[in-house]
């Protein structure tokens, strides 16, 4: 029964992770201005949202995207995608920084066709950094001060500009020295002629570009898309593979539990829902995952030799690996998890191996006198002894060792009684004795 509650838990994750999910947008036809929000971390989740925002965009046929942004950075390779969109929209793009316009989020802003700012905004410090806050290498740092520097003169603003907000070793005469990291207050963005002005809110803002009274539609993002933001973030995800291989690697160490494979299978769940959501895994990762977990359970019950169970761990990897948007980031972060699950192994194999799974496959009873069992007699300290055969040996009979009575067979010749004789061999209850000679 909790074998099939098992299945039946994990089934229903399946139905829920393949439910149509529908993206919700205020299509109203009319619309002057389609408004969009970027806003917190920037990574694949909303790189993808925002895809199908302008896609939606071009469906409405607005006169403008508004951006409202709010944002302090975050994945370089998800903003370059946002960009480029912004660039190929052929629907002109406004860019209104609410807050901060800070590493990614300032190339995202500097793509726009028009870009405004708040009052006491900012803009700028586009350093790429590593995920353990060091510097990036220099390979990628010069492509991203080529992206931005391409990014501001694409929308004709200070190419030169852009890149002191990447480089800390650039000098800028009168902007900026070497040594420091250009960021712009709203007042200087303006000066430089990186923002077009200052405006206190959106109103102000649609009136300078000419869109007074315009009808507004907000693009929405739908719950699932809010919760794949979060499950494909960075952090996230080795988060999910380590609780997700921990649970599977209990729960088939302790069969039974159900809990521990029920909180690792709802785990795996939100990683490939959340990836799916995000538009990066298909039903090929998904099918990859359920036959690498079966390749294991078989591995418990069938001798492979390990083959078999190394084949379901390869096939749970690339799984993962083809289900996130960077292949190598994903099998790195299914190792880390397979480390966590060595320790679990460990320790559930220490402090509950009684309940594990082998133990079905290996005998454990012992034949004990307690248990009223009677061993059988042995008599290898007749070995090498001499007696006398007390009826004919051919070739089996009994002989008298010591006073006491043995049956015994011959090695093939035959014994006379009252020959002696001698024990050769002896094999459990079996003694086998010659004539001496």
């Amino acid at each position: 029964m909790k074998r099939l509650r098992f299945i039946g838990i994990w089934l229903a994750m399946l139905a829920f992770l393949f439910l149509p999910i529908s993206v919700s947008a205020e299509s109203t036809s009319g619309t002057d201005v389609y408004v969009v929000e970027v806003k917190n971390t920037i990574e694949t989740g909303l790189a993808q949202s925002l895809e199908r925002a302008f896609a939606e965009a071009e469906q409405i046929k607005p006169k403008a995207i508004l951006l409202r942004i709010d944002t302090l950075g975050g994945s370089i390779s998800a903003a370059i995608d946002i960009g480029q969109r912004i660039r190929q929209s052929p629907i002109p793009v406004i860019a209104y920084v609410e807050q901060d316009a800070v590493s990614a989020g300032a190339y995202i802003a500097l793509n726009a066709k028009h870009l405004a700012m708040a009052p006491g905004s900012t803009i700028g410090a586009a350093e790429p950094r590593t995920v353990d806050g060091q510097t990036a290498d220099p390979k990628v740092l010069s492509v991203w001060k080529a992206e931005m520097r391409s990014a501001a003169e694409a929308t004709g603003r200070d190419g030169r500009i852009a890149e002191g907000m990447v480089d800390i070793n650039l000098d800028i005469p009168n902007v900026k020295k070497s040594g420091t990291l250009l960021s712009l207050s709203a007042e200087q963005a303006v000066q430089l002629g990186i923002a077009d002005g200052i405006f206190k809110n959106q109103e102000e803002v649609l009136n300078h570009y000419g869109y007074q009274s315009a009808s507004l539609a907000e693009y929405k993002m739908s719950f699932a898309e809010r919760l794949a933001r979060i499950l494909t973030n960075p952090f996230v995800i080795p988060v999910l593979l380590i609780i997700g291989v921990v649970g599977l690697v209990v729960e088939m160490l302790i069969p039974g539990v159900t809990l521990p494979g029920v909180i690792g299978l709802a785990a795996f769940g939100l990683f490939f829902f959340g990836n799916m959501i995000a538009g990066f895994a298909g039903w090929e990762s998904l099918l990859l995952f359920v036959l690498g977990v079966v390749m294991l359970v078989v591995e418990i019950f069938v001798t492979g030799f390990g083959i078999i169970g190394l084949a379901g761990i390869i096939a749970i990897g690339a799984s993962v690996g083809v289900a996130v948007y960077d292949a190598k980031y994903g099998v790195q972060s299914f190792l880390v998890a397979l480390v966590f699950a060595g320790i679990a192994a460990w320790v559930t194999v220490k402090y509950f191996g009684q309940r594990g799974a082998w133990n079905k496959l290996i005998l454990k009873d012992q034949f004990t006198k307690e248990k009223g069992y009677v061993p059988a007699k042995t008599f290898n300290y007749l070995l090498f002894q001499e007696g006398i055969a007390m009826t004919p040996l051919r070739p089996a009979g009994t002989v008298a060792i010591n006073e006491q009575r043995f049956d015994v067979v011959t090695e093939g010749g035959f014994v006379n009684p009252g020959e002696a004789i001698v024990v050769v061999h002896v094999e459990g209850t079996r003694i086998v004795v010659r004539r001496k000679s």
